[in-house]
């Protein structure tokens, strides 16, 4: 089968997407054993693997990036057997059929995440030995810190290599134009993509054990890539989205003395001001943030979806650690009656689903983010931020359904050599 579901939260399953696929098939002159309409989208039946593959590309071509279609296997268990509670066995793929992925880590984007939270991690060492900087800044994979004199430069060289030996210093320049490179070794390079790929592969898990797959198969494949078999999966469409997604969450402070129309404006025209970034919230309103980032992701322990009380909408309610709850009980004691902006992070694109204002101290590490468009978007979120985030983008490169003909061919030939052994034993 084939399986159309909305990509946006925006768009629905409804009766306009059904036609809009029949007619799509339909002038396309692919036969088709059914399709029918249900809560997670559009299913078409096949009579052969052919026909799916023809459907799908026609419906991805014609439909767009507003869609996502994925090949998928319709259960064809009896009515009455589900009426009883009976459910399927646990069997592998080649048994039961399934879904098979093949994914690719991005460790250029593994390698440009490491340098750039050595920016991070630079800035904080300097400020505590007191190191007089006039900027830092990322290249590539190359940080870069610039001085206005030798004598602080080498200062800095000694602490950043103390602190982070894994790195290669280069001081250069001279009189008030002194740089400092910082560049990451071959063997940092190689301990950064092996961290990616195992950390990719523990998420994976984390994530098909959320969805509920019996079974999984999830192990590497060469330097960079890593095989995924779900067996009997039905919703390959969810799993496809649920693997590939990449979503971080970022707490961050609004930068409050630049809300005025004209700084915005500037802002939007591409003079973001020094120390900020210019991002959009759900409404689509321009909001300027402090790049310093308060809390991640990262110290997330559980998150699950929830309902607000006084307004009935779907939010996450979020558990921090011991760290990330101290964190974050000092940062709103700081700053009450300022606003604090919740980022999600995605496939390169950054939102703001929430900026609200801190009205007191918030302990306990009990975190409520609201700005979620519907229980299913509240849902999925708490799902990625409780398996944890990718170390580095996943693109799936292959993708394809396996039916169970391999299994059945099997059983056959070893029940005809049993029936021939009995034959001869009893000849």
């Amino acid at each position: 089968a084939v399986q159309v579901s909305p990509a946006k939260s925006s768009l629905k399953s409804d009766t306009a997407l059904l036609q809009k696929v029949e007619n799509t098939l339909q002038l396309a002159g692919i036969t088709f054993n059914g399709i029918y309409l249900d809560a997670s989208g559009v299913k078409v039946r096949f009579a052969n693997p052919e026909d799916q593959i023809k459907a799908k590309d026609k419906l991805i071509a014609n439909l767009g990036k507003d869609y996502t279609v994925a090949l998928n296997l319709l259960s064809q268990t009896p009515n009455w057997l589900l009426a009883i509670g009976a459910k399927p066995m646990y069997l592998g793929l080649d048994l039961r059929g399934g879904v098979h992925f093949l994914l690719q880590v991005d460790m250029k984007a593994a390698l440009d995440k490491a340098a750039e939270s050595s920016v991070g991690d630079f800035r904080t060492s300097l400020r505590k030995e007191k190191v007089n900087y006039f900027g830092i800044s990322r290249e590539g994979q190359q940080v870069i810190v610039k001085f206005d004199n030798a004598e602080e430069a080498t200062k800095a060289e000694r602490i950043l290599s103390k602190d982070y030996p894994d790195l290669t210093y280069t001081v250069s320049g001279s009189g008030k134009d002194i740089t400092l490179s910082a560049n990451m070794g071959v063997a940092s390079q190689k301990r950064t993509q092996e961290f990616a790929l195992k950390q990719n592969l523990q998420t994976l898990h984390n994530r098909i054990n959320e969805l509920g797959v019996a079974e999984p198969i999830v192990q590497q494949q060469g330097l960079d890539r890593i095989v995924v078999q779900l067996p009997g999966v039905q919703d390959t469409a969810k799993a496809k989205e649920i693997l590939g997604r990449t979503a971080t969450l970022e707490i961050r402070l609004v930068d409050e003395e630049k809300t005025d129309f004209a700084t915005l404006e500037k802002a939007t025209n591409g003079q973001v001001p020094f120390g900020d970034e210019l991002y959009k919230d759900r409404e689509g309103r321009p909001i300027l943030v402090k790049k310093s980032v308060v809390l991640t992701g990262d110290r997330i322990t559980d998150a699950g979806p929830g309902v607000d009380g006084q307004n009935g909408s779907s939010v996450v309610n979020v558990t921090l650690d011991g760290r990330g709850a101290g964190i974050f009980k000092n940062v709103t004691r700081d700053n009450v009656g300022k606003r604090m902006a919740i980022l999600l992070i995605e496939k390169g694109n950054t939102e703001v689903i929430t900026a609200p204002v801190i009205n007191e101290e918030i302990g306990g590490g009990r975190v409520q983010i609201s700005g979620m468009a519907n229980v299913q978007e509240a849902t999925d979120v708490s799902l990625l931020l409780r398996a944890g985030a990718l170390a580095a983008p996943m693109e799936i490169i292959e993708e394809r359904t396996v039916g169970p003909s391999m299994g059945e061919e099997n059983i056959k030939r070893g029940v005809h050599s049993t029936l021939w052994g009995f034959a001869a034993i009893a000849a």
